[in-house]
Formats: C-alpha cells, structure tokens, sequence
C-alpha cells in the first residue's frame, strides 16, 4: 500500500472515531475539550486528504484503488462530522437542511463518479469541487467549536460550502454528459 492510499484509509479510520467524539456524552469532561478533540480529529484527518491528493500526483503514486479510496474516505468523514453534528442536536432547523442536502449531494455524486470510472470517463475534481471541500471543511470545525462570533459566522460558511457543493454537483452532470455527447 503506497502512502496516499495509506492517508486515505487512515481517515476511514478516524470517521467513526469523530463520529463518536461528537455523538457520545463525556461525563466529567468539559465539553470544549471534546470539541477541540474532535476539530483536531477531523483537522488532521482534512489534511490528509491535502496530502495524499498532492503526493499521489508528486510521487507518480495515483492508484485505481486511491481513485476509489480518497474520494470515499472523504465522503465517510464529512458524513461522520455532519451526523455527529446533528446528533448533538444544538444545531438550528436551516443548518439541518443543509447538511442534509449537501449529504444526499456527496452520496449521489460518489455513486455517479463510480459510474465515471466504470465506462473510463477520468473526471478529477474541479476548482469548485476543490473550493466546496475547503468550504466544509473549515464551516465543519466553525460548528464542531460552535463559533459564530456573534455574526453568524459558521452558519454564513455553511450556506456558501451549500451553495459550491450544489454547484459543482451540476457540474460534474454537466461535464459527463458533455464527455458522453463526444463519444457518440
């Protein structure tokens, strides 16, 4: 197992062990230690996908099982950060929605890039794509740390992570359906 499959299988890893950071009760223990564990959890966990994109493409590393890998470590950590968030249950009705959608938007885009990948159509994620991961990203670790600085900060980077992940979901739609008009 090279090292950028490595990265990725070891944020499957930690998917569930974020997930239980932010789902179980602590007794005894300030919650705002739980929550920085787990900003810290999903921070390292977000960087490795940083790493093992760049080393796969430095190190002439890119794998067919890391096409596969990376995209759905990704999906399993945003997916543990979100449900854990929701199952703490402090979040607003419209954070609720939103995570819902970006999450039905990161299920149906994973199963359409196997698809991708099955009939040989090479799709790499574009700079939207690129720009919504950062996007939830850091609004993922504005609501694990319940920062909104009296100006609604984590629920602002939410809607825009929504916006950009609706947006280069289309995208992606767009594009295969441009590559499969060229085929024939």
């Amino acid at each position: 197992m090279n090292l950028p499959n490595f990265l990725a299988s070891l944020r499957i890893v930690l998917a569930p062990l974020l997930f239980f950071l932010l789902s179980a009760e602590f007794n005894g223990i300030h919650q705002s230690w739980v929550d920085y564990f787990a900003a810290l959890v999903f921070g390292l966990a977000a960087l490795s996908d940083f790493f093992d994109g760049f080393i796969a493409r430095a190190w002439g590393q890119k794998t067919k099982l890391g096409a596969i890998l990376d995209p759905l470590a990704d999906k399993m950590l945003i997916l543990a950060a979100f449900l854990g968030l929701l199952v703490r249950a402090d979040l607003s009705l419209l954070i609720a929605w939103a995570i819902y959608i970006i999450l039905v938007r990161e299920f149906f885009i994973t199963g359409f890039r196997v698809i991708m990948l099955a009939e040989n159509i090479d799709l790499s994620a574009s700079f939207a794509a690129k720009l919504k991961t950062a996007f939830q990203i850091v609004a993922v670790i504005f609501l694990i740390m319940r920062w909104d600085f009296g100006f609604y900060v984590d629920k602002l980077l939410l809607l825009i992570a929504l916006v950009l992940t609706i947006y280069s979901g289309l995208e992606y739609v767009f594009v295969y359906l441009k590559r499969l008009k060229e085929r024939n």
